[in-house]
C-alpha cells in the first residue's frame, strides 16, 4: 500500500490549483479585471500542498508479514528502542524505515546445483567418527524473532542469513557427524543425529534473534571409493545370505530325510511285529486244533481212518483191490465180546 505516493499526488493536485489560480489572477489583472481573493485562494492551496507533503514524508505503511526498524537521527542512540508493527505509522520526517521480513525463510545447502541458495556444489563436506568423509545435504528452514527485530537489525542487519544461518548450519553439521561412524548416519543413528543437530541449532539460531522453524537432513553422499567398498559389501553380504539360505534348505532337506527314513523303518518295525504277532497267533491255533484233535483220537480211534480214507477220495464209495494184494489200511475188526467167569 503506497500512502505516500497517493499523499504526494493529492499534494500535487493542491500545487496545481494554487499555481492555477496565481495564473489565472495574473491574467485577469493584464486585462485589467481583478481576481478578488485570488491571492488567499493560492496561498491556502500552496499552504494544503505543502502540510500534505509533509505529511506523507512521514507516514509509513508495514506489511502484516513485515516488521520496521525505525532510524532516527533525533535519537541518541541512532534508532528507536521498538519496531513497527503491521499498520500505518507516522514518524517524523529525516527518519527512515528498515524492514525485515517475519515470514518464514528456507536456506539449503545442496551438492545439486540449481536446488542450493548458493550455486554448484554446496553441501557440507565434514568427515566421520571412523575417518570416513561424507558430504551431506541439508535445509534450514527459519524466520527473523518479532520480539528482536531491533536488536537483529543493530548487530547483523541483512547479513543474518550468511553469517547466521548458514556458518551456524554447516559447523554445527560437521561437529555432530564427527561423532558419529559412517554406518551409524546412514542408517540406526540418522535419527538420531538430525535430532542432536536440530536441537543445538535452535539454541544458537535463538541467541542470533532468530527462530528454527525445522532442521530437514536432505541427503548423505560418500566419496566414490567408499560408495564403491559399501556396495562390494552389500554383494558380499546377500551372497553370504544366499550361501546361508542354501545350507539352512540343505539342513531341512536332511531331516526331512531323516524323519522319512525313521518313518519307513518304524513302519517296517511295525509290519514285522504284526507279521510276527499274526505267526504266533496262528501257531497258537495250530497248536490248540492238535491238542483237541489228540483228544478226539484218544476217545475214538477209529476217526483217524475214517479221516484218511475221506481224504483220499470223498466221492469213492467201492474200492477194488487186486487178488492177493495186501490192505493198504488196517480195516477195524469188531471187537470180541468178553466173558464173564
Amino acid at each position: 500500500m503506497n500512502v505516500n505516493g497517493l499523499l504526494q499526488g493529492i499534494g500535487g493536485i493542491f500545487l496545481l490549483l494554487g499555481v492555477g489560480v496565481v495564473v489565472l489572477a495574473v491574467g485577469r489583472a493584464s486585462q485589467g479585471r481583478s481576481l478578488k481573493g485570488a491571492g488567499r485562494i493560492a496561498a491556502v492551496m500552496v499552504g494544503l500542498a505543502l502540510v500534505v507533503f509533509f505529511v506523507s514524508l512521514g507516514l509509513v505503511f508495514i506489511e502484516p508479514d513485515e516488521r520496521g526498524v525505525i532510524i532516527s537521527p533525533y535519537d541518541p542512540k541512532g534508532y528507536r528502542a521498538s519496531a513497527l508493527g503491521p499498520g500505518l505509522h507516522w514518524i517524523i520526517p529525516g527518519e527512515r524505515v528498515a524492514r525485515y521480513s517475519i515470514s518464514r525463510q528456507i536456506y539449503t545447502m545442496s551438492a545439486v546445483a540449481t536446488e542450493g541458495a548458493q550455486a554448484g556444489d554446496d553441501s557440507i563436506r565434514t568427515r566421520t567418527k571412523d575417518g570416513q568423509v561424507v558430504l551431506i545435504d541439508a535445509s534450514v528452514i527459519y524466520q527473523i524473532d518479532p520480539n528482536q527485530v531491533v536488536n537483529l537489525h543493530i548487530i547483523w542487519q541483512s547479513r543474518y542469513e550468511a553469517g547466521v544461518v548458514r556458518a551456524l548450519a554447516r559447523g554445527i553439521i560437521r561437529d555432530t557427524a564427527s561423532q558419529y561412524g559412517v554406518e551409524e548416519i546412514v542408517s540406526s543413528k540418522r535419527a538420531e543425529m538430525e535430532a542432536t543437530i536440530t536441537e543445538v541449532m535452535a539454541g544458537e539460531l535463538q541467541s542470533n534473534s532468530l527462530l528454527l522453524v525445522q532442521f530437514v537432513l536432505r541427503d548423505i553422499h560418500f566419496s566414490e571409493e567408499y560408495a564403491t567398498a559399501v556396495e562390494q559389501k552389500q554383494i558380499a553380504e546377500q551372497q553370504a545370505k544366499q550361501a546361508e539360505f542354501v545350507v539352512k534348505q540343505r539342513e531341512q532337506e536332511a531331516l526331512q530325510a531323516i524323519e522319512t527314513a525313521k518313518g519307513q523303518a518304524e513302519s517296517v518295525k511295525i509290519n514285522a511285529q504284526g507279521l510276527a504277532d499274526s505267526r504266533m497267533i496262528q501257531a497258537k491255533a495250530e497248536a490248540d486244533a492238535l491238542v483237541m484233535i489228540a483228544a478226539a483220537l484218544e476217545g475214538n480211534p477209529d476217526l483217524l481212518t475214517y479221516q484218511y480214507i475221506t481224504k483220499l477220495a470223498p466221492n469213492v464209495q467201492v474200492m477194488y483191490l487186486p487178488t492177493g494184494q495186501p490192505v493198504l489200511i488196517p480195516l477195524p475188526t469188531p471187537a470180541s465180546p468178553t466173558t464173564t467167569p
